[in-house]
Order: C-alpha cells, then sequence, then structure tokens
C-alpha cells in the first residue's frame, strides 16, 4: 500500500512540527511549506529527507501553490500570524497572511483531488463568551484584528467546501501547549512565560489575581484529533478542540512551582474559556487524554 502524502502549511511551528512526527509515525510523507518566520528548522531536524520534505516559501505571496499538492491527500493549514497586539498594530499584515495564504492554499487544493483539508481556526472568534462551556454555536464576538482574520479564513474553507463541494474542516484551537512551545506567542502566553521564566529562574508573572482559568490541550491530543478526523466521514463542519476542562492560571504556576509574581491585568482578557468538545466527541469518537498535571511536567522534564 502506498504511503498516504500530507501537505503541511507552517510545519516548522509548534503545533505543525508535532502534527509532522504523528504523521509519520502513521506511515505519510510529508511536504512541510514554511515561510520561517515563527517557525524553526531545529524543530524539524529529527526527521530524515525520505519522509519530510521542507520548502521555504511565503503561501501569502505564491499563487502557483498548486505544484506542491499534486497526488497529495490530506492538507493541514497551520500557517498563519498568530499574535493578538502585532495584529492591533498591523492589520493589514495580518490580512495579508491569515486571509490572502488561506485564500491561496484553498485555491491550489481545490485543483487537486485531496482527501481532506483541515484548517486551524481561532477560539478568539468568541471573543468574551457569555456562556461556558462555549459551543460551535455560540456568538461570534471579533475583539481584534487577529481574531477578524483567522474567522475570514474558516469563511472561506467552508463557503468552498459547500460551493465547490471540497470536504473541508475547521478546528478552532483553545490553548494548546506542548514540546517546542514558542516562549512568545499566541497560542499559550502563560504557558511560554513560565516556562521561560523557570527555566531562568525568575518568579513566575501571574496576570490578575490568577483566578481567571483557560482551557488548555495538549499539542498531542491535537494531533491525534487531525489523524482521526482525516479518516472521518465530516466534511464542511467546525470543531472546537480543547480539553473540555477549565484550569485555574494559579493552579498552573503550583504546578510549575516556584515563585509567583502579580502583576496587572491586561484590558480586554476574557476571564474564561472552556471549550465544549462534545461535537467532535460523537462526530469522530475522539477526547482528550493528557491531563494538565501530566502535560507540564512532560513540558519541564524537556
Amino acid at each position: 500500500m502506498k504511503s498516504p502524502k500530507s501537505v503541511i502549511t507552517g510545519g516548522a511551528g509548534f503545533i505543525g512540527s508535532n502534527l509532522t512526527d504523528h504523521l509519520v509515525k502513521a506511515g505519510h510523507k510529508v511536504i512541510i511549506l514554511d515561510n520561517f518566520v515563527s517557525g524553526k528548522r531545529s524543530n524539524l531536524s529529527h526527521h530524515k529527507n525520505q519522509n519530510v520534505k521542507i520548502i521555504k516559501i511565503d503561501i501569502s505571496k505564491d499563487n502557483n501553490l498548486e505544484r506542491y499538492f499534486k497526488n497529495i491527500d490530506y492538507v493541514f493549514h497551520l500557517a498563519g500570524l498568530a499574535e493578538i497586539i502585532p495584529s492591533i498594530k498591523n492589520p493589514k499584515k495580518y490580512f495579508v497572511n491569515n486571509v490572502l495564504g488561506t485564500l491561496n492554499v484553498i485555491e491550489a487544493a481545490k485543483k487537486t483531488k485531496i482527501k481532506k483539508l483541515i484548517y486551524a481556526a481561532s477560539s478568539s472568534c468568541y471573543g468574551t463568551p457569555k456562556s461556558f462551556p462555549t459551543s460551535e454555536k455560540s456568538k461570534i464576538d471579533l475583539k481584534h484584528p487577529y481574531a477578524v482574520t483567522k474567522y475570514m479564513g474558516e469563511e472561506l474553507v467552508l463557503k468552498y467546501a459547500s460551493i465547490f463541494n471540497m470536504p473541508n474542516i475547521s478546528f478552532r484551537f483553545f490553548n494548546v501547549y506542548g514540546p517546542r512551545l514558542n516562549l512568545s506567542g499566541q497560542y499559550s502566553a502563560v504557558m511560554g512565560n513560565f516556562l521561560s521564566q523557570k527555566k531562568n529562574n525568575k518568579p513566575l508573572t501571574v496576570v490578575g489575581d490568577g483566578k481567571q482559568t483557560r482551557d488548555f490541550i495538549h499539542v498531542d491530543d491535537l494531533a491525534k484529533a487531525f489523524l482521526k478526523t482525516i479518516k472521518s466521514k465530516s466534511v464542511n463542519k467546525i470543531y472546537n478542540l480543547g480539553s473540555g476542562k477549565r484550569t485555574s492560571i494559579n493552579t498552573i504556576a503550583k504546578i510549575f512551582g516556584g515563585k509567583k509574581k502579580f502583576i496587572a491585568k491586561r484590558p480586554g482578557e476574557p476571564k474564561s474559556s472552556l471549550a465544549d468538545i462534545s461535537k467532535i466527541k460523537k462526530d469522530i469518537n475522539w477526547k482528550p487524554s493528557i491531563n494538565i498535571d501530566d502535560g507540564i511536567k512532560k513540558l519541564l522534564k524537556n
């Protein structure tokens, strides 16, 4: 049986490189498209060339991506800019990367006969939710250009699915953490900060009173959801990807251990985030298996 072939945009990043590991383990040949703005070659240095091919490319500027999509089974579109404050300072840059980049990827995928395209959307589309757990039907409340551009990308992915009958799926990520986490970045700002503070023997900076809660999902659980979804019959669907559990920042600090320093609360930060993951559990028969204690302990060992 021939090996499945996959393309990962942003495959040298934190989530993309972990997904690469899981796909290679499952027997896939993987092509990575990355411009290395935030991705690192070192994230992929353990892979042998016959399994993983790395191409340096900016998907937002290249209108001929289909040359990389020939005979490809699966497309995982993870490339994009992912921080809130820079998006407010430079919305146009975010629009080009996250919206035009996504359009280029789905246009290229549309011209080839792929089995599934999965888009990395963001739970930031819910803004500051009023009800918990937050389901995929919750109100969309876009608070900053980052959220706007990720949501526009999702709309494109789903409109193409319905208009052109494409096998597309959108995953709304909650707080993802795990090995190779960017020490500064949107997905897991608190985990990244604590990790670098711990490594440098500095006190952990806790925002506000630390009682705010987040839904943290380990990147291995996330990757398993990708692998299960490509084998499923689901298309043209949106799924929340979180742990379905809430953890306070104080609890995270306690697991990390060491001194704490409380700093002022940031404006516009949601008090809580909690994913309703019943839809993906039901449709894909996936559920997270790594609890926060084990996940952080694993992180501190790396």
